[in-house]
């Protein structure tokens, strides 16, 4: 009787359908874990050296999000349907910028 009202999901062909899937009702989804990944990266990341050091380098710590997010976003490309083409040029010129950012940023007694 139950089995007739909910056809229980079948994930016999792995994660992939899944994620697929998720992408394919949400499109939204990839963006936003693109952009949970900077954040978390970035953020994160100035916090804990404004606790140790007592200042941030903003340039650096965008330009670390920006990799961790590149890499992200180049592992969803292996799964076809995930991650579309726009968004991970988008991804690459963010990268692209943030360290064209790091290395303008830099004063000359730092070099």
């Amino acid at each position: 009787m139950f089995l007739e009202l909910y056809t229980l999901p079948n994930a016999t062909s792995g994660i992939d359908a899944i994620l697929v899937d998720a992408a394919t009702a949400m499109p939204s989804l990839t963006p936003l874990i693109l952009l949970f990944t900077f954040f978390v990266v970035w953020l994160g990341g100035m916090a804990r050296q404004k606790l140790r050091v007592g200042t941030t380098d903003a340039a650096l710590w965008c330009v670390v999000a920006s990799l961790a997010t590149f890499m992200v976003a180049t592992i969803m490309t292996m799964i076809s349907g995930i991650i579309s083409l726009a968004w991970y040029s988008i991804v690459i010129t963010i990268t692209i910028l943030a360290g064209f950012w790091l290395f303008m940023d830099r004063r000359q007694s730092e070099v």
